[in-house]
């Protein structure tokens, strides 16, 4: 079975296809964020609230989240739901 994480809002994503988790920060960051809403691949589980975690899924989808990547990686390594 995948294992679930909730990356906030009620969102969960599966947490075996993350390729890796950064902050919005940087230029490449911010390049990723904007090829991704530009090409429809950008998924925004923000719920409004700042971006303070981007997500890379094996699809080639990018996640938005308003949760820190240090909180993130918490509920990964705890395998909370």
């Amino acid at each position: 079975m995948s294992k679930l994480i909730n990356i906030g809002f009620g969102n969960i994503v599966n947490a075996d296809k993350i390729i890796a988790i950064v902050t919005p920060d940087s230029a490449p960051a911010k390049r990723l964020m904007q090829n991704a809403k530009k090409e429809g691949t950008a998924i925004d589980a923000t719920h409004g609230r700042k971006i303070k975690a981007v997500m890379v899924m094996e699809n080639n989808q990018v996640v938005f989240s308003a949760l820190l990547p240090e909180t993130l990686l918490e509920r990964f390594q705890e395998g909370n739901v």
